[in-house]
């Protein structure tokens, strides 16, 4: 079960709440977010709800049966909406986008990428500053330099910035330069990392393990987000199958399964979902079509110049092309809902 806590109760009331949980033979697990006081009950004693929801600092009660309580849509039925300032939102209600290059390489190359989002009114940009390479001889980013390049040059522009995070020791100093961590595939199942991510007061990108189920991404949101950390996306970009000829397979089922579970922001990244360039943009539209909240795809001015993964890359007429379709799908969209 999930109780919901008044924001005034007094450490008497809640103790009461705590051993009326405890004598029915439930495990509690208090959770202190940005926003509110919970109490998770994990047990298997059937009881009446109705006493212990009349205690009082009791706001709200419900039976979740799923193993991830806090994200799931049982017990907040509208959806989370993140606000990340200056206009910028991200859930049900606008189309977000988010472009960008895989890796941030270069002032110049930073320059030209933001001047293309700004000529396109998208205010999101995604860019690598450190990367996870399956090869230790490939570009690997620019590290902490090149994002605080990447924030100034930012902010000047009215972007936001997405970028990933790979470690523990890297959470603290990214902080102020980070509009949105990105957890990747690979680290989707870093506990110690997605711990540390529910400390601190900034949206959280959670993309689907490569070969993780839907059930396994949702529980990674639940580490974030009972440690205290309400501010969290799902992203779904694809899974590895026994199909070679893409990267990886797109799990279009995946939008609408997750929108029906979670209250949590969805969005699709069709590059690395797919991984071909040409395939990238009619994937992006059937994530829109499918009811994602967001689209995240890789720009770059010149792809085969691309630091990494350039063959699932836009050029930028491709990118402003796709724009312009994503908005017009949207709004197609909004029409048949």
């Amino acid at each position: 079960m999930l109780i919901q806590l008044e924001q005034s109760i007094s450490e008497a009331a809640k103790a009461d709440i705590i051993a009326y949980i405890k004598s029915i033979k439930y495990k509690v697990t208090e959770v202190t977010t940005q926003r509110a006081y919970y109490l998770v009950g994990i047990g298997k004693t059937e009881f009446d709800l109705r006493p212990l929801g009349q205690l009082p600092g009791i706001r709200d009660i419900h039976r979740v049966s799923d193993d991830y309580k806090l994200v799931s849509r049982k017990w907040r039925v509208r959806p989370t909406v993140l606000d990340l300032g200056d206009g910028v939102r991200i859930g049900e209600g606008s189309l977000s986008i988010v472009a960008g290059p895989c890796s941030i390489e270069s002032e110049e190359q930073m320059e030209k990428i933001m001047q293309h989002l700004v000529d396109n009114d998208v205010r999101l940009m995604r860019g690598g500053v450190f990367k996870p390479r399956s090869s230790p001889y490939s570009f690997r980013g620019l590290g902490m330099d090149g994002l605080k390049q990447f924030h100034q040059m930012a902010r000047e522009r009215g972007i936001k910035i997405v970028t990933e995070v790979m470690q523990v020791s890297q959470v603290e100093e990214m902080h102020d330069y980070v509009d949105v961590f990105q957890v990747g595939a690979r680290n989707t199942q870093n506990f110690n990392l997605l711990d540390a991510l529910g400390g601190v007061d900034k949206p959280v990108l959670i993309k689907r393990g490569i070969s993780g189920t839907i059930e396994e991404l949702l529980s990674s949101a639940e580490y974030v987000f009972s440690g205290g950390n309400e501010k969290l996306i799902l992203c779904e970009r694809g899974i590895r199958t026994f199909e070679t000829a893409s990267r990886n397979t797109l799990d279009l089922n995946a939008i609408p399964i997750l929108k029906e579970k979670t209250h949590l922001p969805v969005m699709v990244d069709p590059s690395h979902g797919i991984g071909i360039r040409d395939y990238v943009s009619p994937m992006a539209l059937a994530g829109v079509m499918s009811g994602a909240d967001g689209i995240l795809y890789e720009a770059h001015e010149k792809p085969e110049e691309a630091a990494s993964d350039g063959q699932q890359t836009l050029n930028f007429a491709e990118s402003a092309r796709l724009i312009r379709n994503l908005r017009k799908v949207y709004a197609v969209r909004q029409e048949l809902e």
